[in-house]
């Protein structure tokens, strides 16, 4: 398991994370997305920092294309409405998260109203840093994509030109014990990815890079420090 360091995680053991060859940050390694949430609500202090962190995200021609609807479950009928919205299997343990959140962003340009064929990548700009400020402030993210998008439009009367793009559920980790048995063991099963040669290339498409490659002598021959 990766150790949680000084990171407030509340109850969780955060599954290991395979063929790794280089640490990155701590932030990072305690980031991952359980479906389980304690109870615990969020402090109002944490929730701002959250949204900071998501303003302060880059975007083309600093259009800042997000924009957040957010509940949790003091807001009981917006909490509601948006739980509605998830796939009945995402319904099933997001409702124990103390707080949703739709994303959405905007398709065109504020300044010529031409299209913004950056506007999805922004937003997910915008997302991941909230949710690397959520495991600074000792908070879980998971993001779905299993939801109605129409249906959020209608209950949350956004307009055209708008994108529901995802929901996002937060809160403190909780026991793996309070999701159904078939949920349980894909909680901690150790986190994988695609080897990085398959996703970093140099000279061509599909080549991998030597920067990247298992025989790059700086892997086990780190320069030296002068």
């Amino acid at each position: 398991m990766i150790p949680q360091s000084n990171l407030e995680k509340e109850h969780a053991s955060i599954p290991e994370r395979l063929d790794r060859r280089i640490a990155t940050h701590e932030l990072l390694d305690s980031r991952w997305s359980p479906r389980s949430f304690s109870e615990r609500p969020i402090e109002p202090r944490k929730i701002i920092g959250l949204f900071e962190a998501a303003r302060w995200s880059p975007s083309s021609a600093n259009e800042q294309p997000w924009s957040f609807i957010a509940a949790t479950k003091e807001d009981t009928d917006t909490y509601a409405a948006l739980l509605g919205t998830l796939t009945e299997r995402n319904r099933s343990w997001a409702a124990s998260a103390p707080m949703l959140i739709l994303a959405v962003t905007k398709l065109t340009y504020s300044k010529n109203g031409q299209a913004n064929r950056h506007a999805w990548y922004d937003l997910g700009q915008s997302v991941a840093l909230l949710t690397v400020q959520a495991s600074a402030l000792g908070l879980s993210v998971h993001q779905m994509g299993g939801f109605d998008g129409q249906s959020a439009r209608a209950l949350f009367s956004i307009p055209q030109g708008y994108e529901p793009v995802v929901v996002l559920a937060v809160g403190y980790a909780g026991s793996v014990e309070q999701l159904p048995s078939d949920l349980r063991h894909r909680e901690m099963a150790p986190r994988s990815r695609k080897p990085l040669e398959e996703i970093v290339f140099t000279q061509q498409w599909g080549k991998a890079s030597p920067y990247v490659e298992t025989k790059n002598p700086l892997l086990n021959n780190p320069p030296s420090k002068n």
